[in-house]
């Protein structure tokens, strides 16, 4: 079963969390995890995963943003990717249903009024899959057009994040149960 947990201490995000067993290593959280924490977002060109981003010279940069990062002990690329937008798939019912807002899903990116929400990568560690996913909680000098949970409404950061990292929790044991009462035709 996933573990969750809410780091109160602020951390800054640079990239270098999406690494092996970084929950257990930081908050001695062993197996299948997902964590939030608040923290400024600042990625490097060298620290960046997604290399559409890196070839056009992009960089993320948020003051403050709701973190959350998932590593489950499969390999499976495509596995991750569509557990991260199945992730921010929850992320943009939960604020539909607490804000009264309607957001745009645009791949693995959530908007609102044409404002950027969200930053989020899917990637592979060698012994794990890695999500993460940023809130802007702050947009004030982000390189692009943001959009901040508070202005949309959500002002429990902490709140929000328990909510979702229990929404993924359910999801992801519903997910394991529904392949396991099934008989196999053929």
């Amino acid at each position: 079963m996933l573990k969750t947990f809410f780091g109160e201490e602020p951390q800054s995000y640079d990239g270098t969390q999406l690494s092996s067993l970084w929950a257990y290593r930081r908050y001695k959280i062993m197996g299948d995890s997902i964590v939030a924490f608040r923290g400024s977002c600042r990625v490097a060109l060298d620290k960046m995963v997604d290399l559409e981003d890196v070839l056009a010279g992009d960089f993320i940069y948020s003051p403050e943003m709701l973190h959350f990062i998932v590593e489950q002990f499969d390999q499976d690329l495509e596995k991750a990717v569509l557990r991260q937008r199945l992730l921010i798939v929850m992320i943009k019912e939960e604020l539909a249903a607490r804000v009264n807002r309607v957001l745009i899903r645009c791949g693995d990116d959530l908007y609102w009024e044409g404002k950027k929400l969200s930053v989020s990568i899917a990637t592979l560690s060698p012994v794990s899959a890695m999500i993460h996913v940023g809130l802007n909680l702050c947009t004030e000098g982000t390189p692009v057009p943001t959009v901040s949970l508070a202005q949309l409404g959500e002002n429990d950061p902490q709140g929000f994040g328990c909510r979702i990292m229990d929404r993924y929790v359910a999801e992801i044991a519903d997910i394991h149960l529904a392949r396991c009462k099934v008989r196999g035709v053929g």
